[in-house]
């Protein structure tokens, strides 16, 4: 599986703006690709009242996700702001080419941030099959609690899309290479660049082999493409190398 994961410049509150320059970038991928990955609310910035600014479920962006994953045979992956009910939820959106789509919301809120003020937080793990390969969702805040994403062998890879700030990077790395190393899995973590009203954000965007090693990367500050093709077969021989998940302790995160 090809996967490429696209650092943005993310302008707050302007949902047209921000997907006409991503198609953009889109179209610009190699043919081949066959997951894309987005950054957290790649279509409006990190919004934490989103009175206004949220989507319904099958709203706009979710409508260009599912038109963009035709026309690149490709998957596309990434968090929106969506109103569903009365709620609010911060929602990782799986779309596939034939037009299957698998979401996530997000467990951990960003309390530091105002997050949980007004959205609602997710029960479910979620992990999604495309190509073969077993992929976790996961958003941003979610990397730094383990428990949520421990790998009981059901995940090959886990997807982090984020709004991760400068200051706080030398978290995102580490934290990217320890889930990679202690769950045995290729790790994806795509973060945005520029900023908003409260914090600037210089990238990271980064894919990670079982591991903890680097094997695509952006450049900080500026936007880009990291793409890697995952061997499988690679990662299967490792695991029957070097059975790390066979001797982990047992235990699950709490709903």
């Amino acid at each position: 599986m090809v996967i490429s994961a696209l650092q943005i410049d993310v302008v707050s509150y302007r949902p047209s703006e921000n997907i006409t320059r991503i198609d953009k970038a889109v179209n610009a991928l190699p043919e081949g690709t066959d997951l894309i990955v987005l950054p957290e609310m790649f279509s409006t910035g990190f919004i934490t009242e989103p009175q206004g600014m949220a989507e319904p479920a099958d709203g706009e962006t979710l409508q260009w996700m599912a038109a963009t994953a035709r026309k690149k045979d490709a998957a596309l992956v990434g968090s929106l702001s969506v109103k569903t009910g009365d709620r609010y939820v911060n929602r990782c959106f799986f779309v596939q080419p034939q037009g299957e789509i698998t979401t996530y919301d997000k467990r951990h809120l960003f309390s530091y941030g105002g997050e949980n003020r007004h959205y609602t937080p997710g029960k479910e793990r979620v992990i999604v099959t495309y190509k073969g390969v077993r992929i976790l969702l996961q958003i941003c805040y979610d990397l730094r609690f383990p428990v949520f994403s421990r790998n009981h062998s059901d995940y090959d890879m886990a997807v982090y899309v984020a709004n991760w700030p400068t200051s706080r990077m030398a978290a995102w790395n580490i934290l990217l290479k320890a889930r990679a190393i202690e769950n045995q899995c290729y790790v994806v973590g795509c973060n945005r660049i520029g900023k908003d009203e409260h914090c600037t954000y210089h990238g990271g965007t980064q894919i990670m082999n079982p591991y903890g090693d680097v094997i695509a990367h952006c450049a900080d500050h500026t936007e880009g493409v990291a793409t890697a093709e995952l061997d499988m077969d690679a990662l299967h021989v490792f695991r029957q190398k070097f059975p790390v998940l066979q001797d982990a302790d047992s235990f699950s995160f709490s709903r």
